[in-house]
């Protein structure tokens, strides 16, 4: 699952992600990219959420989003690249504030691992050269100058208190477009 935040991000980066789901369609004998239009979000969270905690609630709705489709492809689990202490939404405790939102486990193979290994693993399996390339994500453009980096789950919940929640998850999950690698 991607999230595309255009204009804000470039049709490149989608297009980068795409790419990416190409070469690792080779080890899953191909991939079904769900790329969802988070525009609508972003621009809600931006206008409504308190800036200090705009990651961990954007963060949060990618797993609400990302619950959705995997219920509705029946997929059991989800899975990050997330490692503990690479950027500020990767603590623990910001970690633990959006995880709480789903059911279904998220696993994280990366979580232990540092830079130079996850570098190391992208040169091995033939995607770091893709992921380099100078696109910008929807995470990195939103980040806040201050972001709260040990988020308390009550703070977090009482400012999603003024997103229109179901709105926003239905157009997300109705301007999802599919995209099928490496078949």
């Amino acid at each position: 699952i991607h999230f595309y935040s255009f204009p804000f991000t470039s049709e490149r980066s989608k297009k980068k992600v795409i790419d990416l789901g190409q070469v690792l369609a080779w080890y899953n004998q191909g991939i079904t990219l769900h790329v969802v239009n988070f525009t609508p979000i972003h621009e809600t969270i931006m206008a409504r959420c308190p800036e200090k905690y705009r990651v961990t609630i954007l963060r949060r709705m990618m797993l609400r989003v990302a619950e959705e489709i995997a219920v509705g492809q029946r997929i059991q689990c989800l899975i990050t690249g997330e490692s503990v202490g690479q950027v500020a939404s990767q603590t623990m405790e910001s970690i633990a504030a959006t995880n709480a939102v789903v059911r279904l486990p998220v696993f994280r193979p990366l979580i232990g691992f540092d830079k130079t290994e996850i570098v190391d693993l992208a040169e091995r399996i033939g995607t770091y050269s893709i992921s380099i390339q100078p696109y910008e994500d929807c995470c990195t453009i939103f980040v806040p100058r201050h972001p709260e980096t040990h988020p308390k789950l009550a703070e977090v919940e009482r400012a999603e208190e003024r997103l229109p929640m179901e709105e926003l998850m239905e157009e997300a999950l109705a301007r999802t477009e599919v995209v099928v690698c490496g078949k």
